[in-house]
C-alpha cells in the first residue's frame, strides 16, 4: 500500500551492482589481517575456499532471483511456499538490523582514529547512532538515493586495498624479500577457522536481492549483478588479503590496532594513516547504507503478507518503505545504547553472533530453492558445491552459532503467529458489523 504519491525509483546494473560490492566491502576486511596472520597459510588456502564457496552460493541467489523483482521472500515462496519464505525474509531481516549496529561501531572507531575531535571513546556512541539516523534519512528519499551513494563509496572504499597490492607489486618487481607466513600447520581445523573468518568478510552480496520492484529489468539484472559484484570482491580480497598477510610480519599484523594504515605508513609515511581511516570509515557508511535499503525491504515484504505489522508495508514519496526503515533504525539503536553499559558488555558479542548465523538459512534455503528450479546438470552441481561449502562453513562457526539460529527461527514463527491471529481478530468485527444484504 502507499501513502503518499510519488514517482516510482528504479535502480539500474551498476548502481545494483554497487550495493552488492559496497554492502560487502564493510570495515571487517581492514581488520581480518589481526586474526588471519597467525594462522598461516591456512589463511590463504581459506581466502580461495571461501571465494569459490561464495560463488557458487551467489550463482544459486542468482538462478532464483531470475524469475522477478519482487524481493528474496517471494522468489523463495514460489518454490516452497509462504512459511518457508517468511523464514528467510525474517532470520535475513534480523541479520540486517543486528548488523547495522556493528557496522555503525566499525564507522564511529574509524573516525576516532582520526583523532578525538572527530570521535573520541565518549563519542563512538553518538556518531555510530547518528550515522544510522543520516543514513536512514538517506535512504527515506528513495532507491536511487541509496543506490547513488553505493557508486560513490565503492569508488573510495576499494582504494586502500589497491594501494596495499600495489605494494605488494612494488615489492616484488624491485627484488624485495616478502615476509614469511605465520608457521601455522595446515590442518582441517585451521583451515576450517580461516573459512569461518574470511566467509564472513564475503557476505552481504544477498542485499541485491531485497529490493520489492524497485530494480530496473531485475530478471536480468540481479543475477549479472550479484555475480559481477561478488566476483570483482573475490579477486580483490583474495589479491589484497593475501598481499597484507606478506608485508608485515606475522606477530605485527596480529597486534595491529589497523594492519592495512601499518603497511601504508611503512611506505607513504603517517599522513597516510589518516587517509586509511577515512577510507575505512567510508568503507563501513557504505556498507551500512546498504543494510538500511535491504533491511527496509525486508519488513516491508513480510508487512504486505501479514507477517509484521501492516504499516510495515506504508510507503512514502517514490514508492518507499519508510516506516519499516524507521522500525529498523530504532532497533539498532536500542541495540548501541544496550552496548554502551559494562553491564551488557557482552551483547555485542552475541549480536554478531545472530547477525552471521541467521545468514545461514538464507544462503541454503536460497540454494536449495535454486535447486529444485534448476534441471541442468552443470547448474546443479554448483549448488552442491554450494551447499557443501554452507555446512563447511557453519562447521567453521560453531555449535553455539547454529543453535541461536534455530531459536532465531523459532522466534519468527511464534511472531508470524501471533500476527496472522491478530490481523484475524481484527478482520472479524468489521465482518460482524457489516450491513445485511437487503432483501430480494
Amino acid at each position: 500500500m502507499m501513502n503518499d504519491a510519488g514517482e516510482k525509483q528504479l535502480i539500474g546494473y551498476w548502481m545494483t551492482w554497487a550495493l552488492v560490492v559496497g554492502t560487502i566491502i564493510g570495515a571487517a576486511i581492514f581488520m581480518l589481517p589481526v586474526a588471519l596472520a597467525p594462522l598461516g597459510r591456512n589463511a590463504l588456502i581459506g581466502w580461495i575456499v571461501s571465494g569459490v564457496g561464495v560463488l557458487c552460493i551467489v550463482y544459486a541467489l542468482a538462478q532464483v532471483s531470475k524469475f522477478s523483482g519482487e524481493g528474496i521472500q517471494a522468489n523463495i515462496e514460489r518454490e516452497f511456499g509462504q512459511t518457508t519464505g517468511f523464514l528467510v525474509a525474517w532470520a535475513f531481516w534480523v541479520s540486517n538490523w543486528a548488523a547495522q549496529a556493528s557496522v555503525a561501531i566499525g564507522v564511529a572507531s574509524a573516525l576516532s582514529f582520526i583523532g578525538p575531535q572527530f570521535g573520541g571513546p565518549h563519542l563512538v556512541l553518538p556518531v555510530a547512532i547518528g550515522c544510522v539516523l543520516i543514513l536512514t534519512a538517506i535512504n527515506a528519499t528513495g532507491v536511487r538515493s541509496a543506490g547513488g551513494l553505493s557508486l560513490v563509496t565503492v569508488a573510495i572504499k576499494i582504494l586502500p586495498l589497491l594501494a596495499v597490492i600495489w605494494l605488494f607489486m612494488e615489492r616484488g618487481a624491485s627484488g624485495g624479500e616478502y615476509e614469511p607466513f605465520a608457521p601455522m600447520p595446515v590442518s582441517f581445523g585451521n583451515i576450517a577457522t580461516a573459512t569461518a573468518l574470511t566467509f564472513f568478510a564475503l557476505t552481504g552480496f544477498e542485499t541485491a536481492t531485497t529490493p520489492v520492484g524497485k530494480v530496473r529489468d531485475a530478471g536480468r539484472t540481479v543475477p549479472r549483478a550479484l555475480l559481477g559484484g561478488t566476483a570483482f570482491v573475490v579477486l580483490l580480497y583474495i589479491a589484497a588479503g593475501t598481499s597484507i598477510l606478506m608485508l608485515l610480519p606475522a606477530d605485527l599484523a596480529a597486534n595491529s590496532p589497523a594492519p592495512f594504515a601499518d603497511a601504508l605508513v611503512a611506505r607513504w609515511g603517517h599522513g597516510v594513516a589518516v587517509v586509511a581511516a577515512i577510507a575505512i570509515a567510508i568503507s563501513a557508511i557504505g556498507c551500512l547504507n546498504g543494510l538500511i535499503l535491504g533491511t527496509g525491504e525486508l519488513g516491508y515484504s513480510m508487512g504486505l503478507r501479514g507477517d509484521l505489522p501492516a504499516r510495515m508495508a506504508h510507503t512514502r514519496g517514490a514508492n518507499t518503505p519508510v516506516f519499516s526503515q524507521l522500525v529498523a533504525a530504532g532497533l539498532t539503536i536500542l541495540l548501541l545504547v544496550a552496548n554502551s553499559s559494562r553491564a551488557t558488555v557482552n551483547l555485542y558479542t552475541f549480536v554478531v553472533l545472530l547477525s552471521t548465523a541467521a545468514l545461514i538459512p538464507v544462503y541454503s534455503i536460497g540454494a536449495f530453492a535454486a535447486w529444485k528450479s534448476s534441471t541442468a546438470i552443470g547448474a546443479r552441481s554448483i549448488i552442491i558445491v554450494a551447499l557443501l561449502f554452507i555446512a563447511f562453513a557453519t562447521y567453521g562457526i560453531g555449535l553455539e552459532a547454529g543453535l541461536w539460529c534455530l531459536v532465531l527461527l523459532a522466534a519468527g514463527l511464534v511472531i508470524r503467529t501471533a500476527m496472522r491471529r491478530l490481523n484475524s481478530r481484527a478482520s472479524s468485527p468489521a465482518q460482524v458489523a457489516a450491513p445485511a444484504s437487503p432483501p430480494e
